[in-house]
């Protein structure tokens, strides 16, 4: 919340993505059923995709307007979806291309077409690696030999990284050695949520994000077990992801919740609470056991990303028709008269986060209020009943440091997409 902490050009990046694509898929896509932790076997035999294009998942995608995606290279099962040398539970060992096959190669160069950012997630923690808690040594031996596999250079330039701390409870893992490996295999890389992390999760996995919203925060105040990060309460900059399910309630994909796929008018609410609140949204699709994204999950991310188009895709205003009239107060005045239901407002956070709390107002004295709103960050989207208005006031009533706007746009969220 002061000017000494600021973000990084990559954190920026990141909160520029705003919108990403989850992708469980994987043994368990195919042993349905199956539960975090379990124990259940399940056998590499089982990873058989019959039309298998990740091609798809990334046109997808892009529909959706996302800029990024994270896959599962391993989860908490321990299956690799490369041939990894680790470990004999893996594509290798699945008839799938006769072993020939590699998720992870596939992924990568299907999504870069689309100019989408990769990221992998990888749980540390499996339930067929328990013999690795009684050494932590070679816990983390195998954790930096495996993800080495993946960051060594065979898959070029990986965006992120998404660590899973469940299961590793307990285990003080040696981040100096693991993370400084990591960074200097990949001097871009952005990390989520463990060691030295770039971004955090927001602490719930239901797409919301509370408010306010500061992106700088203590170390130790990111949710989840501290321990699971490197020792210090120093302040950082910390962009927040919001990660959830499409479906109600799994992960992976199931042939029976189907229907449980969210309506759009649920996921335009996550999208004003995650987004409209400054965060990133992380949205989960399992691909089934062809190996696509089913038509139900597909069909409605891509009516989801039309929605947000055609509510926000067309600003009435924008920062160049509003003055600055006072140092916290920006007017807008135009001939004639607009009908605005909705305002975007972003700080130009390369130089940091300082709005605690803001109005939107109409001019009439001594001010009525239309809009009152706490943090800003990266993005507000501000809603409120439709009004027909040729003036209109921003005004920051609490900040901590000189504000700096990067946007600010009105909208009326019935007008047609062009």
């Amino acid at each position: 919340m002061t000017d000494s902490v600021l973000p990084t050009p990559r954190q920026l990046e990141f909160h520029n993505w705003e919108l990403g694509l989850f992708l469980h898929f994987g043994v368990r896509t195919f042993n349905e059923g199956h539960l975090d932790w379990d124990d259940k076997p399940m056998s590499a035999d089982s990873f058989m995709p019959t039309q298998f294009d990740p091609r798809q998942w990334a046109a997808v995608a892009r529909q959706a307007g996302m800029k990024y995606a994270v896959l599962t290279a391993k989860h908490h099962d321990g299956f690799a979806n490369w041939p990894s040398k680790c470990t004999e539970f893996s594509v290798a060992s699945s008839p799938w291309k006769n072993g020939r096959g590699d998720v992870i190669a596939e992924y990568m160069e299907a999504f870069r077409a689309e100019g989408l950012a990769v990221g992998l997630y990888y749980s540390p923690a499996q339930w067929t690696g328990g013999k690795f808690k009684a050494d932590p040594k070679a816990y983390d031996d195998f954790f930096l030999k495996q993800v080495s596999e993946l960051m060594g250079g065979q898959y070029g330039q990986i965006d992120l990284v998404w660590f899973d701390g469940c299961g590793s409870d307990g285990h003080q893992y040696d981040w100096p050695r693991l993370i400084g490996e990591m960074r200097r295999m990949q001097p871009n890389l952005l990390i989520f949520n463990m060691g030295d992390p770039d971004m955090r999760w927001i602490g719930n996995e239901e797409g919301f994000a509370p408010l306010p919203v500061w992106n700088t925060l203590n170390l130790q105040d990111v949710p989840g077990d501290p321990t699971m990060r490197l020792a210090g309460n120093e302040l950082r900059y910390l962009p927040a992801e919001c990660d959830c399910r499409l479906r109600g309630y799994n992960w992976f994909y199931s042939d029976k919740d189907e229907h449980t796929v969210k309506p759009l008018d649920v996921l335009m609410g996550m999208y004003y609470c995650s987004v409209g609140r400054g965060c990133n949204l992380l949205i989960n699709v399992g691909p089934d056991r062809r190996g696509l994204l089913p038509d139900a999950d597909a069909n409605r991310l891509i009516e989801f990303g039309a929605e947000v188009r055609r509510r926000f895709g067309t600003p009435v205003a924008t920062l160049k028709d509003f003055e600055q009239t006072e140092p916290n107060v920006w007017s807008f005045k135009i001939n004639g008269l607009v009908d605005v239901d909705h305002a975007i407002i972003q700080e130009d956070l390369a130089h940091g986060q300082h709005v605690k709390r803001f109005r939107i107002e109409f001019p009439v004295p001594p001010g009525i209020p239309l809009y009152e709103g706490q943090t800003i960050g990266h993005k507000a989207i501000c809603q409120f009943p439709l009004v027909r208005r040729n003036k209109m006031i921003f005004r920051v009533l609490e900040a901590d440091g000189p504000v700096r706007l990067r946007s600010l746009e009105l909208h009326d969220s019935r007008m047609k997409q062009l």
